[in-house]
Parts: structure tokens; C-alpha cells; sequence
């Protein structure tokens, strides 16, 4: 062969890596990731089953973006039959806290048939009140949901976790026990009162309930009714002193 025949392969092959390195993907740079935490984080309110964890006896209220300005005015008045069906069943549950605190002396725990009725009497004020202070614009059902779970469809929810035992000595002495609570609790609900006044002004401005006094309005009413709930035998361990 001549020099020129044996120069041609040569030249061939010293152009074929050009495409193999064009074809290669190490070549490309890899397109890039969005790290783990770049999603937003939700907003969303925490499910009711996961707040039960902190103290058997919780509520909540799922509150509008923005509210009606007329409402803080007239949602109060609305609410006068509905307080007269709450009397008589705060009637009532009193009655069956009486029943089931000789029952609990003995044995140790309070009746499902009764605590059904104490929860749904407390449900039934939550939902009411929740309308007063206007956290909330559906109407209150004028039946009250009864039983410790919440059956839902509202947008104020009470949940009493069941099935647990009541310590015997500390059913004897509640009405001694509980004296330390309600001198808190009766303070707390003063300052509710101005913070609701506030953010009804607030309201009438702005159309929206400041993050700060709605926590704080959620809070207390948690409070109150969690010292209420355990007076009438709704729960064992004694209430925190916390609006959390």
C-alpha cells in the first residue's frame, strides 16, 4: 500500500471520538432539582385528631378569610333562641354530672350515656359562642350534637377523648381542686371580653380578624371550657394553664 492509502484510516478513526463525546451524557450538564424544602409550606389548620394528643378535651374553629362588616354588629342578637335552648340543656348536664359524680366515686368512671350529653351540652355553647364572636358566619344547628367524638360538618368542633378512667380521690375534692382554675379563668374571660370588643372594631375596619386576638379568642374559650369540661368529670388530668 502507499503512504497516502495507509493515512486515510488513521484520519478516520481520529475523528470518530467527535461524536461520541457530542452523544455522551456526561457531556450535557444534568438539568436542575428543586431542593427538598423549596415547596411552600401549608397553611393549613393541624387535623382535629392530631390536637387531641396535648389534653383530652380540645377545640377549634375554622375562621373565615374575611368577614362580613355588619356581622360583629348583628350575629349577637341571632343567637337569643339559641341561648334559651342552651339553658335548659346546661340543665340537664348538670343534672347528669351530679348522676355520674356518685357513679364515678365507686367506680372509678363516668357513665358513656352521660359524658355523651355533658360533651354535646359543651359542643352546643362552643358553637354558640364561636357565632357571638363572630369567628364564624354559618348559623348554629338548634339541635346539639351529642357524644365525645365531634361528627363534623360544623365549622366549630369539640372533641372529648373517651374512655378513660377518673381517679376516685380527685372526683371527691373537685370542687376545692378547681378553685384555682376559675380564679384564673375568671380573669382571662375579662380581658376576652375587651379583646373581643377590639377586634369587633377591628372587623367593622378591615373586613378580617387580626391573627393575634383571634388566638387569643380561640385560646381563652379552650381554657374556659377545658376547666368547665373537667369540673364535670369530661376528663382526668387536671387542665393546664395554657391557651395552647
Amino acid at each position: 500500500m502507499s503512504d497516502g492509502e495507509t493515512s486515510q484510516p488513521q484520519q478516520e478513526g481520529a475523528e470518530r471520538p467527535a461524536p461520541e463525546t457530542q452523544s455522551s451524557p456526561s457531556s450535557s450538564p444534568a438539568p436542575p432539582q428543586s431542593p427538598p424544602f423549596s415547596r411552600s409550606i401549608s397553611t393549613a389548620p393541624m387535623p382535629r385528631q392530631d390536637t387531641l394528643s396535648r389534653y383530652p378535651v380540645n377545640l377549634g374553629v375554622e375562621v373565615p378569610d374575611r368577614v362580613a362588616r355588619w356581622r360583629p354588629v348583628v350575629q349577637w342578637v341571632l343567637t337569643f333562641p339559641l341561648f334559651i335552648i342552651l339553658y335548659f340543656v346546661s340543665v340537664v348536664a348538670i343534672i347528669c354530672a351530679l348522676i355520674g359524680w356518685f357513679v364515678a366515686l365507686f367506680t372509678g368512671r363516668l357513665p358513656d350515656g352521660l359524658g355523651n350529653f355533658i360533651a354535646g351540652y359543651y359542643r352546643y355553647a362552643w358553637r354558640i359562642y364561636s357565632y357571638v364572636y363572630f369567628l364564624r358566619t354559618t348559623y348554629p344547628p338548634f339541635a346539639p350534637a351529642l357524644g365525645h367524638h365531634d361528627p363534623g360538618g360544623d365549622p366549630a368542633w369539640f372533641e372529648v377523648r373517651s374512655g378513660e378512667g377518673l381517679n376516685r380521690l380527685a372526683v371527691l375534692f373537685r370542687i376545692i381542686l378547681v378553685i384555682p382554675q376559675y380564679i384564673v379563668v375568671s380573669f382571662l374571660n375579662i380581658v376576652l371580653q375587651i379583646v373581643v370588643l377590639v377586634a369587633l372594631v377591628a372587623v367593622i375596619i378591615t373586613g378580617r380578624w387580626p391573627d393575634s386576638l383571634r388566638d387569643f379568642v380561640i385560646g381563652a374559650s379552650r381554657w374556659t371550657l377545658r376547666v368547665n369540661a373537667w369540673f364535670l368529670l369530661l376528663a382526668d388530668p387536671y387542665p393546664p394553664f395554657s391557651l395552647a
